[in-house]
């Protein structure tokens, strides 16, 4: 195992156990095992099938999005999705947003700036449907200004709700921004143009040095600028883009349920599906929080945050959020797991080395075909 790697699970692990910790210091534990043997286990199933269903349809919105770059199929897409969630839920710092360019990269010879431009026009969709959903939830639902959560050095409340979700659509608005600058001709061309005027910046030194940056610098660069502009060549087709648009609100619409299926064997969780939703939309939105692998702690301080809003106890907020965030990340790690054996790809070669060569050298894929 890579040594690096090795201590990043340890820590991550070690980081995580404390979460847990600070988020459920306050709930007795033999009330927790009570609720846990109260549970209705017969939902538990179809929660997982519903889940499992939304990632599916995550693999065959990102195909439509990778179509730019190759004839890609559906489980050329959905392996390196689920590894790519996988990792995001055993590591820190979202690695698996970038595993999963490295892994197209390694199996389908796709360019990594363009495997990198598709995981960001995906990451558009799931962003702005988050931000419809927040503002829905906002104009509908009454936030106790008074009700705060303290989890580490986090607040949980109304303003850092709001905080996070006006950096969320700064988030999108730049997104989109690069997306528009980089897709279209004209941007692109300015762009490229005033990368390989760089060296002319160098007018006080010889050719030598001006040739140098061109060729390990500018060169580079606009392969990296032509490669994103692949990633991002859905813009161009209005079809697609509304396909993917659909598919991301049967996705969100089809994790609500999961929520709302666990919510059916949890006591004390008596909401309605549009309570639910709201309840998904503010844990992920506090989620955004920087927080350990796998969101432990964050997830269950956020989802005891937003169940309280709705009357629900304490206790029974702790067990419902505790149990519904293991049933949405197990069978994510699970299925993960099992495609990263299907593809032989080794998960902990996906180290910082390989992604900065694959970010520096973006046209050098084929050497790199697994």
């Amino acid at each position: 195992m890579n040594k690096k790697i090795g201590i990043s699970l340890i820590l991550g692990l070690a980081v995580s156990i404390l979460a847990l910790y600070l988020a459920f210091r306050n709930v007795p534990f033999n009330d927790l095992i009570i609720y846990f043997e109260s549970i209705n286990y017969a939902w538990i199933p179809p929660a997982v099938v519903v889940i499992l269903l939304s990632f599916a349809l995550r693999a065959y919105r990102w195909k439509i999005i990778l179509e730019s770059a190759g004839n890609i199929r559906f489980w050329q897409s959905f392996h390196p999705l689920m590894i790519g969630f996988m990792i995001n839920c055993i590591l820190p710092g979202r690695v698996g947003e970038v595993a999963r360019p490295v892994i197209l990269q390694k199996k389908e010879n796709i360019p990594f700036s363009t495997g990198l431009a598709t995981v960001a026009a995906e990451r558009v969709f799931d962003v702005g449907m988050l931000i419809i959903l927040f503002v829905v939830l906002l104009a509908t639902i009454q936030i106790d200004p008074n009700l705060d959560i303290v989890f580490g050095n986090y607040h949980l409340n109304k303003t850092t709700l709001v905080a996070v979700g006006k950096g969320t659509s700064k988030l999108l608005l730049l997104l989109i921004a690069g997306i528009v600058l980089v897709a279209f001709n004209k941007t692109r061309k300015a762009i490229k143009s005033f990368i390989t005027w760089i060296p002319e910046m160098f007018f006080f030194t010889g050719p030598g040095l001006k040739k140098t940056i061109q060729k390990k610098i500018c060169e580079p660069l606009v392969g990296f600028v032509e490669n994103l502009a692949t990633g991002f060549t859905l813009v161009k087709y209005p079809m697609k883009i509304c396909v993917c648009l659909l598919l991301s609100v049967l996705i969100w619409g089809l994790a609500a349920f999961s929520y709302y299926l666990v919510s059916l064997g949890c006591p004390g969780i008596e909401l309605s599906f549009i309570e639910i939703t709201a309840t998904m939309v503010i844990i992920c939105f506090f989620i955004a929080l920087p927080s350990v692998p796998g969101f432990w702690g964050i997830w269950e301080a956020g989802g005891v945050f937003a169940l309280l809003l709705f009357g629900v106890s304490s206790k029974d907020a702790a067990g419902y959020t505790l149990a519904n965030h293991a049933i949405q990340i197990f069978p994510v790690i699970f299925v993960g797991l099992i495609s990263a054996m299907v593809t032989s790809v080794n998960i902990l070669q996906i180290s910082y080395k390989e992604r900065t060569s694959a970010i520096l050298n973006p046209d050098n894929s084929k050497s790199n075909r697994g």
